[in-house]
């Protein structure tokens, strides 16, 4: 099956090309099963390829397969080829399997959209182009996907465009985006000036044997790094991910969950023998940037009303401890959160998509309340999602970001702390936005008339099609940490399969010291877990006790609004007086040149006037001005 990976982004994009032919033939909901039969066809093609590469010793686990030669030019040549290895396989299986979960979500989410058959396009070609991201064999393959998915999620954010909010939130995405596509395209650029290849083998082989600069693999990083800032919403540039939500929920789902967010943290796995060999002080940044992201989002998810808004800043901050990991060497552990994180927050996207279904569009949490009664599947699926993101043994989360708190523990234990802070927290906004949610009074006869249903109003559960994901991704969230658990390395499966990627570069704690801390930080883990669930459910439940949540945290620190004052205050300003420069001044020179060698040309050309006898006059004034010049001088001399 390896010679054949090139099926496995094939199939999205046949799905795209049907529904972009045949879509509106389809209809609703034909359309939206071709997609999912195409994405699910994919995954089980991955899964093949999975088992196969399974069967192979560790050191024959990568194949490249060469479809084309894309870029010969010169000394660059750069083939339009895939790399199946772990990482990718890995990436692969939870990209296809999650997407095909959403894709079958979405049929009955979007059951009677205008655009029904359009969604679904969509939704294929950003699970192709993600694809191309993960499985590409160099940077410009993976920049193919970049930037697919970059434009995907232009149209997926703003596919209710008739709203000016999501517009404006679509163009935000993708702005924001551009400015971490130039740290990547300057990468690119130096990786082949110093490497002479764009090829991940050829790059991480020149880091190995020394061929590649410290000074040099640290500006590679940190250019990538860029890029991983604007795609996987790290500060400064996270502003676009919360705005994202103006999506459709299994938009949200898609790419705040499995996919596009998790990009940056799959490219820094992809080169981290360059990221080994940098200076130490690049790791250090990383990682301070992950912890200072993953505390930042986590305070303003505290004060956050809007049941998507809330996860959506949870997804900033569970990134933030993914780039944590990678700046602690944790690799695996970074991979390991990524495939759990895959799992429970599309699972809570979906739930809140449940929720927002059953209550007729309505998305503040302050506007619910004892859902469970009504909602009886999507609040017991949405309850196991809280719990794993909580981390609470024994589900997925608590083993994934346990994993990573070992790491940042032996590495940077002030960071361990931030890390340790920003859990407590996580877990008391999750209790609190289900407690809002699930539990207390029933607030939506309150706001009958806000859902336009005058009387009695009461939710209702969603139909099977959306309900049967919730399920199997509930399922997942509760044993997915069965691939990494910490009690003994014949358990680290997850380790063994990912070491021919990352062996070298994976941060090495001595197994004395793992031994007697691990057990320890794992208690801490839940006393924390349980502590932040405590005080929400007093605060929120009990009301045993009272707080006030600031103006500033449910304003996101200002942060946003700050940028949005900047770019729209002085900075049009200043992009007003720069396009006044260039029409009047960079312009004006160029033009006031040109016009000048327009006139002097123009009086040239009366010269040339066609006329023979015009043209003799010249000749015989030429010839006697010769004549004339011949004499002067013989007198003179």
């Amino acid at each position: 099956m390896l010679n054949y990976i090139w099926f496995i982004p094939l199939l999205p994009l046949a799905g795209a090309v049907l529904n972009l032919v045949l879509g509106r033939k389809f209809g609703d909901p034909r359309s939206g099963w071709v997609a999912t039969i195409a994405t699910g066809s994919s995954f089980l093609l991955t899964v093949l390829v999975y088992l196969e590469m399974l069967g192979l010793e560790a050191e024959q686990r990568s194949h490249v397969e060469v479809l084309f030669s894309w870029v010969p030019v010169g000394n660059l040549q750069v083939d339009f080829a895939l790399l199946a290895d772990p990482l990718s396989v890995t990436m692969a299986l939870f990209v296809t399997g999650i997407s095909t979960l959403i894709h079958l979500y979405a049929i009955g989410y979007m059951h009677g959209d205008a655009k029904f058959s359009k969604f679904f396009l969509y939704l294929n070609l950003f699970v192709f182009s993600m694809l191309m991201l993960v499985l590409g064999e160099n940077l410009l393959v993976t920049f193919l996907g970049w930037e697919g998915v970059g434009a995907c999620s232009y149209f997926l954010i703003s596919f209710w465009h008739t709203r000016n909010s999501a517009a404006v939130a679509g163009k935000k995405a993708f702005v924001t985006n551009r400015i971490g596509d130039f740290g990547v395209m300057t990468a690119m650029f130096l990786a082949f000036s110093a490497a002479g290849s764009l090829s991940y083998g050829a790059i991480n082989e020149a880091a190995h044997s020394g061929e590649l600069a410290t000074v040099t693999a640290t500006a590679i990083a940190m250019l990538l790094f860029v890029g991983a800032c604007g795609k996987s919403a790290q500060l400064p540039l996270y502003l676009w991910l919360p705005d994202a939500m103006e999506g459709p929920t299994p938009v949200s789902a898609l790419i705040h969950a499995a996919t596009m967010v998790t990009s940056g943290v799959f490219l820094m796995t992809r080169i981290n023998p360059v990221l080994h060999i940098s200076y130490d002080w690049a790791s250090t940044v990383i990682a301070v940037v992950g912890a200072a992201t993953a505390l930042y989002a986590a305070t303003i998810a505290v004060a956050q009303n809007d049941i998507k808004k809330v996860l959506a800043y949870s997804t900033v901050s569970q990134l933030g401890f993914m780039f944590l990991a990678i700046g602690s060497g944790a690799y695996v552990a970074a991979i390991f959160h990524m495939v759990t994180h895959a799992f429970f927050k599309a699972l809570l996207f979906l739930g809140s998509g449940s929720v927002i279904h059953g209550m007729h569009h309505e998305q503040d949490m302050r506007k619910m309340g004892a859902l469970r009664k009504v909602m009886p599947i999507t609040g017991f699926t949405f309850i196991v999602g809280w719990l794993a993101i909580a981390g609470v043994p024994p589900f997925a989360g608590f083993w994934s970001k346990d994993e990573i708190l070992l790491y940042v523990y032996a590495n940077n234990p002030a960071l361990y702390v931030v890390g340790l802070l920003t859990a407590l927290l996580t877990a008391y906004y999750m209790t609190r936005q289900v407690i809002m949610v699930f539990y207390g009074k029933a607030r939506w006869q309150d706001h009958s008339d806000d859902h336009g249903v005058h009387g009695e109003f009461t939710p209702h559960e969603s139909p099977k099609v959306m309900l049967v994901p919730l399920l199997v991704l509930s399922v997942l969230s509760i044993v997915g940490g069965a691939m990494q658990l910490p009690f003994s390395k014949k358990l680290h499966f997850l380790e063994h399969w990912l070491a021919p990627v990352v062996e070298e570069s994976e941060a090495h704690i001595g197994e004395t010291w793992a031994y007697q801390n691990k057990y320890l930080l794992l208690a801490v883990a839940v006393i924390v877990a349980l502590t932040g669930i405590a005080i929400s459910i007093a605060v929120y439940a009990k009301s045993k006790i009272k707080i006030v949540e600031p103006k500033i945290l449910e304003q996101a620190w200002y942060y946003d609004a700050t940028i949005s004052r900047i770019v729209g205050g002085s900075g049009a300003a200043s992009f007003r007086l720069l396009a006044w420069v260039d029409a009047n001044i960079v312009d004006g020179i160029v033009n006031g040149v040109g016009e000048s060698i327009r006139g002097v040309a123009g009086s040239v050309r009366r010269v040339q006037s066609g006329f023979v006898r015009t043209y003799a006059l010249l000749i015989s004034l030429g010839t006697v001005l010769i004549l004339a010049w011949f004499l002067l001088r013989g007198v003179l001399l």
